[in-house]
Formats: C-alpha cells, sequence, structure tokens
C-alpha cells in the first residue's frame, strides 16, 4: 500500500512533469520542502525555467502566487507593503506587498541589496511581516522559492549568511540534457511563446494529503545513533580545514528533518545514516562559508560535504 508521503511524491511529478522538463532532483527537492514546511534557494544562470517551475507549483497546491523580480534599487517597503491613508475613512489601510501569497518566486535574489534581502528574513523565520510596528501573519503554508545566479555574474551580491541559513534546501540547476531540451523546443515553440503555451494540469494536490505526509513524517523513528551522526557531521564541518563558518545548529536540524521526510518518501519506518547522505549536499553546501584556501585550490562547498560525510563514521545500528 502506498504511503501518504510516496503518493504525494507521485502526485507532484506527474503533474508538474507535464510542464518543466529534466527536473527531476528538483522536484524531490520541493517535495521534500513541501513536507518539511521550509524554502528553497534555486541557484543556475538564467532562462532554465525556474518562474515556471514556482508558477506551476503554486498551481498545484492551488494558492496564490507572487513575483518579486529583484533589482539594486527595490525596497523593503516593496515586497512587504505599506500603509496608505484613506481620507475617506479617516485611517491608514494596508496596501499589501507580494509576500503576501501562498507561493512566492524571489527571482534573481541576489541582485538586490542586503537591506532589501534581510527583510525576507522575518517572513521566512516566523510567518508574518511587520509593517509600522504592526505584524501581519502570512499564509499558513507560507513558501519562498528564491533563484539565485551564479556569484561570478555581473550585478550580484552574495546573501548574509544568516539568511542563507534560512533557506532548507539550496538545489543547483544546470543545462538540461539534448533530448529535454529538444522536447521543451517541442513543447514551447509556439507562435507568441510564453508560459501560456501549455496549459497546465488544472488538478490540485489537497491540503489534506500534504498533512497526511506529515503526520508519517512525525511517526519516522530516529535512534539516538542517527542523532549522534548528525551532530558528528555538524562538529565535523566546524573543524575542517576549508571551512571558516561550519553547519549551524539550525543547519542540522534542517539535516535530520529533509532526512526524515527522505526516509518516508522511501516508505521507511525509520531514518537511516543513507537518508542523511542523500539530503546532505542541498541542506549544507549553502550553509558552508569556505576559507580564500579552499577558493584558490579550487575546492567547492559539495565537494567539502562530500569530503566531510567520507571521514564521518557511519553508526552500524541505526534503527
Amino acid at each position: 500500500m502506498t504511503s501518504p508521503a510516496e503518493e504525494l511524491k507521485t502526485h507532484l511529478h506527474q503533474r508538474m512533469e507535464q510542464v518543466v522538463f529534466g527536473m527531476e532532483h528538483v522536484l524531490h527537492g520541493l517535495c521534500l520542502a513541501l513536507v518539511t514546511g521550509g524554502h528553497v534557494l534555486l541557484e543556475g544562470v538564467p532562462g532554465l525555467g525556474k518562474t515556471l517551475l514556482a508558477k506551476t507549483l503554486a498551481a498545484q497546491l492551488g494558492g496564490r502566487f507572487k513575483r518579486i523580480q529583484c533589482t539594486a534599487d527595490l525596497m523593503p517597503s516593496d515586497i512587504t507593503g505599506i500603509h496608505v491613508y484613506h481620507a475617506e475613512n479617516h485611517k491608514f489601510v494596508l496596501m499589501a506587498g507580494p509576500l503576501f501569497a501562498d507561493v512566492v518566486l524571489v527571482d534573481e535574489i541576489n541582485r538586490t541589496g542586503p537591506k532589501t534581502q534581510s527583510a525576507l528574513l522575518e517572513a521566512m523565520e516566523e510567518g508574518s511581516v511587520t509593517i509600522d510596528r504592526k505584524t501581519y501573519e502570512l499564509p499558513r503554508d507560507f513558501l519562498v522559492i528564491a533563484s539565485q545566479n551564479p556569484h561570478e555574474l555581473e550585478g550580484t551580491y552574495p546573501l548574509p549568511e544568516s539568511q542563507l541559513d534560512r533557506f532548507l534546501l539550496r538545489l543547483d540547476l544546470s543545462y538540461p540534457a539534448p533530448d529535454m531540451e529538444q522536447r521543451v523546443l517541442e513543447t514551447y515553440d509556439r507562435p507568441g511563446g510564453g508560459h501560456g503555451a501549455v496549459e497546465a494540469p488544472t488538478a490540485t494536490i489537497s491540503r489534506g494529503l500534504i498533512e497526511e505526509a506529515r503526520e508519517q513524517v512525525r511517526q519516522v523513528h530516529v535512534s539516538d545513533a542517527v542523532y549522534k551522526y548528525v551532530i558528528q557531521i555538524g562538529a565535523s564541518s566546524r573543524g575542517h580545514e576549508h571551512v571558516s563558518l561550519g553547519l549551524s545548529t539550525r543547519g542540522a536540524l534542517a539535516l535530520m528533518r529533509t532526512a526524515r521526510v527522505e526516509a518516508a518518501l522511501r516508505g521507511g519506518e525509520f531514518v537511516i545514516p543513507d537518508d542523511v547522505k542523500l539530503v546532505a549536499r542541498p541542506v549544507m553546501a549553502h550553509r558552508l562559508i569556505l576559507t580564500p584556501d579552499a577558493a584558490l585550490e579550487g575546492i567547492g562547498a559539495a565537494d567539502v560535504v562530500d569530503a566531510i560525510l567520507e571521514q564521518t563514521e557511519v553508526p552500524r545500528d541505526s534503527a
């Protein structure tokens, strides 16, 4: 019998793959984030379908979708909203910004300055926005999907470490394989172009199924040995020779939470070390701040994560 988590994954893949092609690992990561309730950072060059991916996910969740196009002059009030005075009512009324949506695509997040980037922190961590000393709650399953250009592109700002830590996962998008790129061309090569060339699936994923999947994840058993394994991974990252800022406690918690979901998606009743290893790269790589020597030697964050996993002893009994 298929579990709720497995059913959710199947539904998400079947419906999303009618619109986006060659993104199986990204769809898997979105499923992890959806069940966990975390936010996702997509990194890749422009033109790979990040906006279409976010819009299609919002449609599948039956929620409101908003897009924030980041520029160097974007102000915090542009995304949170402002209070406008209505003379006829003699009071200020909130003109809500694009953050008041179920799924928010923050496109090219590292093209805007640190001040506006920081305005996202409360929304991502607390699920609320404070405007003029008044706090407003965001939708229950508020989800941020931010896209980021590679840092070597002109006109980009590195994200603050505190904001990177708020993203549950970073998923890397690369150019599609030739057969998938041909499928994209055949599907979207229509007069007028744009995302409207293909009609998105109208059926939505029920909130009940998502809640059932989350309840299943809560029942997944985690042994003390696996907890200690994750703690050792975090400690190894903090003492690694190529890392100046290692995995935070929030990062270790994210690693544990996503490993739980990974176990549920394979139909498991308990977390094993392999579940932790499968999610380690997308959870850890963007959280590690490497030393200048690592950059000079051409060592990337993913390479460091692999080295940490290799040198951390795997518990023999994790059931």
